[in-house]
């Protein structure tokens, strides 16, 4: 099963504030409650880890990262990722380009462009299902960044978001993902019989 997403995401921030978050694995693992970049196994080869927890139940997927591109001068960065989970049922690739544009009065924009395949059990989800919970990850990944970039900067802003950063899960909360992802077809299914 293959899933693709282009997402566009404006911060108040200078794109070069930005870029230096988007630049550092470490960091940027750390915008995803329950990831973490666990080594590194060359220039631009990684190692990570997502914890996943659904009640009582705890699945890690572990896998590598690698940087296949960066354009320092366009703030541009590629990156190929492959894991799977530690019972070996599901596995996933991914293809991202990420990049940080000027924005309106002096701000920026994220921009991504990935590709996701997915195989194994967690393909058995179906399409659907897939793209709902990439959709909430990626939301919780923006707000997680969005508040590491502007924590950087200075005055009242960047303190509010500091004390985000300080209380950011750290674990993924797969329960809170399913809830976001009901609300999310409550909401098309009512706004399609209203425009209708």
């Amino acid at each position: 099963m293959k899933v693709k997403l282009e997402k566009k995401h404006a911060i108040d921030a200078p794109p070069a504030t930005a870029w230096s978050v988007l630049r550092d694995l470490n960091v940027l693992a750390e915008c995803m409650p329950g990831a973490s970049i666990t080594g590194q196994t060359g220039d631009n080869e990684y190692t990570g880890k997502v914890s996943v927890k659904v009640g009582p139940v705890q699945s890690v997927f572990g896998g590598t990262i690698q940087v296949t591109g960066i354009d320092e001068s366009n703030y541009t960065m590629k990156l190929d990722a492959k894991g799977k989970d530690q019972t070996g049922t599901s596995n996933a690739s991914m293809q991202l380009t990420a990049s940080v544009q000027a924005g309106e009065g002096g701000g920026c924009e994220l921009v991504g462009n990935s590709e996701i395949k997915v195989m194994g059990k967690m393909a058995n989800f179906g399409g659907r299902m897939i793209d709902g919970v990439a959709d909430q990850l990626i939301s919780q990944f923006l707000a997680n960044f969005s508040d590491r970039v502007l924590a950087a900067g200075e005055g009242e802003t960047a303190a509010e978001a500091a004390q985000r950063v300080a209380e950011q899960p750290k674990e993924l909360n797969a329960l809170a993902l399913l809830w976001g992802m009901i609300i999310g077809f409550l909401r098309r299914l009512f706004g399609s019989k209203e425009s209708s």
